[in-house]
């Protein structure tokens, strides 16, 4: 028993066990502060994405510093250590650019504002909602490719976050959560184009009005924000005559997650209007027809073939 116990403090006196047992400790501590101190630090803030970015700039931070601590305790001099750090450091550098140019994209997105998770963006041509943002990919829930408008396609696609320093980044929803979006009626010459424009105009209000007020608000914050100049947030008609029809272009303020579906409610609007004004007003339309050849009858002389020269 006294051999045992001897043998047991002689190994609980290694120095290597004890840097190891402080790791450990040192591991836990760091895992519960860092668990409580999101708890504390989100407990105030309302806002999802602004809980959801600084839960993980603790945790990347909390666990960057236990890094540290960890390989300081298998160092007796700290310049030995700095030394150690510079010489991996260039090697890690060198072999993995892709992953430390991911890294400092994170860095740029967390403090940059160039898309937060719930955002409409395209990045690196891809298009979709952002559902993460991990530290090297930014996680995407695509939408459009083979299925038509705005709509989600099933896919998750994962894009490195190097990708905002070598491509531009569109944010539908950012700073102005709301798009502009048009479309063109042709009306046909002889219609009574004011009463087409009169229907025009009240079909794209009664779907976009609410839109219109939100959408001015928000771009008076957006001005006081950047250099930007003020901007038509009303629907807005105009006319084109052109050699086949008279031409409306609407345009009109919508927000970014409603596109389609307005569009679809607007056209069934005027679908309904132009029907029930048809002796007035209807739509152009250019309509090409194509016949068939004619059966053709090729009659010969009853005399003899003329002979080859």
């Amino acid at each position: 028993m006294i051999k045992l116990n001897s043998q047991v403090l002689a190994w609980l006196n290694n120095p290597i066990v004890a840097k190891l047992g402080f790791v450990v400790i040192a591991t836990v501590v760091a895992v519960i502060a860092i668990r409580s101190l999101q708890i504390m630090v989100t407990r105030s803030i309302k806002e999802s994405s602004s809980r959801y970015r600084i839960r993980k700039l603790v945790a990347f931070v909390g666990y960057a510093i236990l890094v540290v601590v960890a390989l300081s305790a298998f160092s007796d001099r700290l310049g030995q250590l700095s030394v150690v750090l510079g010489v991996a450091s260039a090697g890690i550098a060198f072999s993995l650019q892709e992953v430390i140019a991911s890294f400092a994209g994170w860095v740029a997105i967390s403090f940059g504002a160039f898309y937060r998770p719930g955002d409409r963006v395209q990045l690196g041509g891809i298009k979709g909602d952002v559902i993460d943002i991990g530290v090297i990919r930014t996680t995407l829930m695509e939408i459009g490719d083979w299925v038509g408008g705005d709509l989600y396609n099933g896919r998750v696609v994962r894009v490195a976050n190097s990708f905002v320093f070598k491509e531009p980044v569109y944010n539908y929803s950012g700073d102005f959560s709301f798009l502009w979006d048009e479309f063109k009626i042709p009306v046909r010459f002889g219609s009574d184009w004011r009463l087409a424009q009169e229907i025009i105009e009240k079909a794209v209000i009664a779907h976009v009005a609410a839109y219109s007020e939100d959408a001015s608000a928000n771009w008076e914050v957006l001005a006081r924000k950047f250099l930007v100049e003020a901007a038509r947030v009303q629907p807005l008609v105009t006319v084109v005559v052109t050699d086949n029809w008279i031409e409306f272009t609407v345009r009109y303020v919508v927000d970014y997650r409603q596109r389609r579906i307005t569009k679809d409610a607007i056209m069934r609007s005027l679908l309904v209007a132009f029907e029930e004004n048809k002796q007035s007003v209807a739509f152009g339309s250019a309509t090409y027809e194509i016949v068939a050849v004619p059966p053709v009858t090729l009659r010969t002389s009853d005399g003899p073939e003329p002979s080859a020269p």
